[in-house]
């Protein structure tokens, strides 16, 4: 299983462009064989930065993700609506579990 964990800081002036770039591409890249989940969020502390969380059953679907034309319209697009760097982070996991509350 992989899990991304991304961070992308967004310039007020493009923030609705922002919001419907990554909202588009959420709800395609959920259609996508092999995407467990794929979530956008916008941080309440700062709502210009968003917050991406996926979680990918292995590297056949990451790989095919990245050759998407709704992540390729993404990547294109993203240099022009960011205040500041991007971080992205990848963790591979072998197992997972769920916790009782």
């Amino acid at each position: 299983m992989i899990v991304i964990q991304a961070t992308f800081p967004v310039d007020p002036d493009h923030h609705e462009q922002a919001t419907e770039l990554m909202q588009s591409l959420a709800v395609q890249s959920r259609n996508e064989n092999g995407i467990l989940e794929y979530q956008v969020t916008i941080d309440i502390e700062d709502p210009h930065t968003f917050r991406f969380f996926e979680l990918y059953e292995d590297e056949a679907a990451f790989g095919a993700h990245g050759e998407t034309d709704h992540f390729e319209e993404f990547e294109a697009a993203l240099p022009e609506l960011l205040a500041g760097e991007p971080s992205v982070t990848r963790y591979d996991v072998d197992s997972a579990t769920d916790l009782e509350l």
